[in-house]
């Protein structure tokens, strides 16, 4: 039986546009080209911030973030970055008596800020705040303690399979791919979403019903 719905962050709850707009303006780089060199490092199975880094070489992507916290221009979020199902759903499956988890690879900043948002969510934390990162099996072992259930109730819900559905069912959780973002869209088809998706959905609606 399910009891607990977890959702990954960036491009499942949460548009991830104005994340990689402002690194862009930042950098004096127009925004397609991070937004295209981002998606040629996921894809090529690299980490997002590889983009910065070709635009940047020796970038030191922290003390990059500090200077833009200092300068005003940091990481900001409100409601009209949200998808337009997310509330809706998330307020749906807790009235169906399920637990709803918000946990995903974010900064501690952005923890703080998806929490003012008010979300209809029992808990909300960032891999920045626990010092452990997907696709980590400890993070998923966090996820299943704050479900505090087995894991086997626990369905994980996001849109890349290395990050989401794949470690997530190796660490015995249920999941849903989310056909969303550039990444739901590229892998929604693939094998590994194929392997270890228990469900594809195209909205976070559809959670409602799983059984």
């Amino acid at each position: 039986m399910i009891t607990t719905i977890a959702f990954d962050i960036g491009e499942t709850l949460v548009r991830d546009d104005r994340y990689w707009a402002s690194w862009a303006d930042w950098l004096g780089v127009p925004r397609h080209t991070v937004s295209a060199l981002v998606g040629a490092v996921v894809a090529q199975g690299r980490d997002n911030a590889d983009a910065l880094r070709l635009l940047k070489p020796g970038i030191d992507i922290p003390a990059a973030y500090r200077a833009r916290e200092a300068a005003g221009r940091g990481e900001y979020l409100d409601e009209t970055d949200l998808y337009p199902d997310v509330r809706p759903a998330l307020a749906a499956l807790q009235e169906a008596g399920l637990r709803v988890i918000i946990a995903g690879n974010q900064t501690s900043r952005a923890g703080e800020l998806l929490r003012g948002l008010d979300l209809p969510a029992d808990v909300i934390a960032t891999s920045g705040e626990w010092g452990i990162a997907k696709p980590g099996g400890a993070f998923f072992g966090r996820v299943v303690d704050l479900a505090a259930g087995p894991a086997e109730t626990v369905v994980y819900v996001g849109d890349h399979p290395q990050n989401d559905s794949v470690p997530a069912r190796a660490a015995g959780l249920r999941t849903a791919h989310l056909r969303r973002g550039p990444w739901g869209h590229l892998w929604a088809d693939s094998l590994e979403v194929q392997a270890n998706a228990d469900w594809v959905v195209d909205s976070l609606a559809e959670l409602v019903n799983l059984r």
